[in-house]
C-alpha cells in the first residue's frame, strides 16, 4: 500500500511540473523569441585576397538589320576600317556605311582560380547610337584587366532581353535592346593566379561588419582547433594563423573553417526605395511607444467649358467657349494609431494600413518615427 501511494504521488507531481512548464511556455511573449539562426561561415564571409577581377573590352557587333550606328558615329567607322585593314582589306573610313555595325563595350568578371580555357559569361553594351543589337554577332575582342593585360577573348552571337519595333513617332521598345549577353562567350587566356601556399595568415572578411559576429567567428574557430589560432582584428576581419592550426594545406584549412557555423545576429534594418515605394523590414525591428497621426488635405480643381452664343438675329457678338472652374477642398480628419513598447513590424504595418496609409505615406511616417527615436533599427533610403 505504501509503495502504491508513493507511485501515485510521483505521477501527480510529474504531471504538475509538466503543466507548469507548459504554462510558462505559453506565457512567454512573442517578442522574446530570438530571430537569430545558425549560418555557416562560407555564407557570411570572404577570404581576403580571393576575389573576382573585372575585365573590359571594346569591339564591333556585326550582322544587324539596319539598326546599327549611324554615319555620324565616326569611331565606329574608324574601328571597322582598322579591323578590315588587319584582315588585308584597305578601305577609307569616309566611304564606309555602317548601318549593320555597332561599336560596343564588353564587360566580364574573371573568377579567382580561373584556368586557361575556362569560359566566362559576358555583357555587351552599345557605345554609339545603335537602335538595337538584336541578331548581331560580336567579333573577336580582347578583354583586359586593370593592369592592361589581356585575360580573355570574347566572340559569339548575342542574346537580347528586349526589342524595339516601329518607326518615326510610333515606336515600341521593351527593356533595353542595346544591351545583350553571350553565355560562355569568352575564353580565359591568362590566369589571375593566387598562390595560397604563400599564405601565412588566412583572413576572413565579414560581408556585414559586426563586432559580435567577428568575436563569435574567432571563438568557434579556436574551439574547433583547441587553440588560440584565430584573432578578432576589428568588426570585419578575423585572422587565422596557418602554422598554429596545424594544417599544412591552406585550401583544406579554408574548407574546414568555412564549414563551421555560428549563431547569426540579424541586424535590425529598414530599407526604403522612395522611387517605387518599396519597403523591406527585418523581422527583429522593434519600436518604442509611439503615436502616429495621419491626415490628408485634398484640393481638386475641375474646369468645364460651355459655349457662349449671341442672341438670335443679333448683328453683334461672337460664339466663344467659356471656362467654368470649380474648386473643392476636402480636409479629412487625422487618423491615429498607437504602438506600445515592444511593438514589431507586423503591428506597425497593420496599423498603417488600418488608417489608409499608402506606401509613399509609410515612407514619410517611418522617417518621422526614426527622427523621433521610436524606430530601433537602421533606416536606409535607396
Amino acid at each position: 500500500m505504501l509503495s502504491s501511494a508513493r507511485s501515485v504521488t510521483r505521477r501527480i507531481v510529474n504531471r504538475a511540473l509538466l503543466l507548469l512548464a507548459l504554462l510558462l511556455l505559453l506565457a512567454t511573449p512573442a517578442c522574446a523569441i530570438s530571430t537569430d539562426h545558425m549560418v555557416q561561415l562560407r555564407d557570411i564571409t570572404d577570404v581576403e585576397g580571393v576575389r573576382d577581377n573585372q575585365l573590359v573590352g571594346y569591339g564591333l557587333v556585326v550582322g544587324l538589320n539596319g539598326t546599327g550606328d549611324k554615319q555620324q558615329t565616326f569611331f565606329t567607322v574608324q574601328t571597322l576600317a582598322n579591323a578590315m585593314k588587319r584582315m588585308g582589306v584597305q578601305i577609307s573610313p569616309t566611304q564606309v556605311v555602317v548601318k549593320n555595325v555597332a561599336a560596343v563595350f564588353i564587360t566580364a568578371s574573371l573568377p579567382a582560380f580561373a584556368r586557361n580555357g575556362s569560359k566566362l559569361d559576358i555583357t555587351v553594351s552599345s557605345a554609339g547610337d545603335a537602335k538595337s543589337l538584336e541578331g548581331g554577332v560580336l567579333l573577336m575582342t580582347s578583354l583586359r584587366g586593370p593592369d592592361g593585360q589581356v585575360y580573355a577573348e570574347a566572340q559569339g552571337p548575342l542574346t537580347i532581353g528586349g526589342y524595339s519595333a516601329g518607326g518615326g513617332g510610333n515606336t515600341r521598345a521593351v527593356n533595353h535592346p542595346t544591351v545583350g549577353r553571350i553565355v560562355e562567350g569568352a575564353i580565359v587566356e591568362r590566369e589571375a593566379q593566387v598562390d595560397l601556399s604563400q599564405f601565412h595568415t588566412v583572413s576572413l572578411v565579414l560581408r556585414n561588419p559586426d563586432f559580435a559576429a567577428t568575436k563569435d567567428i574567432a571563438d568557434v574557430i579556436n574551439e574547433e582547433f583547441h587553440s588560440s589560432v584565430a584573432t578578432q582584428l576589428d568588426n570585419r576581419t578575423v585572422a587565422i594563423d596557418v602554422a598554429g592550426a596545424g594544417i599544412k594545406s591552406v585550401p583544406l584549412l579554408i574548407s574546414k573553417v568555412q564549414a563551421l557555423s555560428i549563431r547569426f545576429h540579424a541586424p535590425a534594418k529598414v530599407v526604403i526605395n522612395e522611387r517605387t515605394g518599396t519597403i523591406v523590414m527585418g523581422g527583429n525591428v522593434t519600436l518604442s511607444p509611439v503615436s502616429v497621426l495621419h491626415g490628408s488635405l485634398s484640393i481638386q480643381v475641375e474646369t468645364t467649358y460651355t459655349v457662349s452664343q449671341p442672341l438670335p438675329f443679333s448683328k453683334t457678338g461672337t460664339t466663344a467657349p467659356v471656362a467654368n472652374s470649380e474648386v473643392s477642398v476636402r480636409d479629412l480628419p487625422a487618423q491615429s494609431i498607437r504602438l506600445e513598447n515592444g511593438a514589431n513590424v507586423d503591428d506597425l504595418i497593420r496599423g498603417l494600413h488600418a488608417i489608409g496609409a499608402t506606401s509613399h505615406d509609410i515612407v514619410s511616417i517611418l522617417q518621422a518615427i526614426k527622427a523621433s527615436g521610436g524606430l530601433q533599427a537602421d533606416l536606409e533610403v535607396i
